[in-house]
């Protein structure tokens, strides 16, 4: 590229190491425009409220004249990683010139390390200690990864404790069906908030508010969501769009013998430090 001292292969390697944050399911758009001479970092980037950029101080090019660089971004979500063959949409504007598909690393994790070791909880001296240290690219906190993590675990491991005998009974069609309906909705109401795969923020708004299930969710209305603390508008839409997809509202009654969980004061997971960070789990 004429006045640019990277090549393209080396810009793309910068652009992989920028990290953000996107709130919400859908692809989003970033804009970058500069001018030379000079560096090219990632807080020139134009990006709606939608998108956070977490290390805006990398440098992505270094103009050496006076030659405009311009960019656009196409920011979405996914999960672990992604080669660029497999990014690849089948729109004519993904095969235009210039259009560059990149090797996408949705995990924020970077590092992971673990070890055990022989503990004493009072008298007792048959436990064992879990430490675990965990190193992010600064999107998530480490602790919020550990919780996503057990999320994720508890949710491929949930049909294993559902599990049960089930006797024969001979009922009508009509009944059959009708405790088919009842059974199917008592089961989603009882889901956890997790199962719901919402964003980080909204899940942990809710469980702040000790909305643990999808019971205790469908009972609040959309009033008495927005005043917990942190969950806006935005959020409010991406839980009634999830309730949607499974047949179910915010106010909506409860069929008997579904509980909810009682109301508890919210929990301040604002002050939570960034970067690496070292937690300890006592399992007996």
């Amino acid at each position: 590229l004429p006045g640019v001292q990277e090549d393209v292969a080396d810009i793309v390697l910068n652009i992989k190491n920028l990290v953000v944050q996107l709130e919400g399911d859908e692809p989003r758009t970033m804009r970058l425009a500069a001018t030379g001479p000079g560096e090219v970092t990632a807080d020139l980037i134009e990006a709606d409220t939608n998108i956070t950029i977490v290390n805006k101080d990398l440098v992505l090019c270094r103009l050496t004249d006076a030659v405009d660089f311009d960019a656009e971004f196409r920011v979405e979500k996914g999960r672990g990683y992604v080669p660029a063959t497999e990014r690849l949409h089948d729109s004519q504007e993904e095969r235009e010139i210039g259009v560059i598909p990149i090797d996408a690393i949705f995990s924020p994790v970077l590092r992971v390390r673990y070890r055990t070791e022989d503990t004493r909880v009072g008298q007792k001296t048959n436990y064992d200690r879990l430490t675990m240290e965990i190193w992010t690219d600064g999107s998530v906190t480490p602790e919020m990864a550990l919780i996503e993590a057990a999320k994720i675990l508890r949710k491929h491991l949930n049909p294993f404790v559902q599990l049960q005998e089930v006797g024969v009974e001979t009922v009508s069609d009509e009944a059959a069906q009708a405790a088919a309906v009842d059974e199917e909705l008592i089961r989603k109401l009882q889901m956890p908030i997790g199962d719901l795969e919402l964003s980080v923020r909204a899940s942990n708004c809710l469980e702040s508010a000790n909305i643990l299930t999808v019971a205790d969710l469908v009972s609040r209305d959309e009033a008495s969501l927005l005043k917990v603390r942190s969950f806006g508008k935005t959020s409010l839409r991406e839980v009634k769009r999830k309730l949607a997809e499974l047949g179910l509202s915010l106010g909506m009654p409860l069929p008997e013998g579904v509980q909810t969980t009682q109301p508890a004061p919210a929990v301040d997971t604002d002050a939570v430090e960034t970067g690496g960070g070292e937690f300890e789990i006592t399992i007996g």
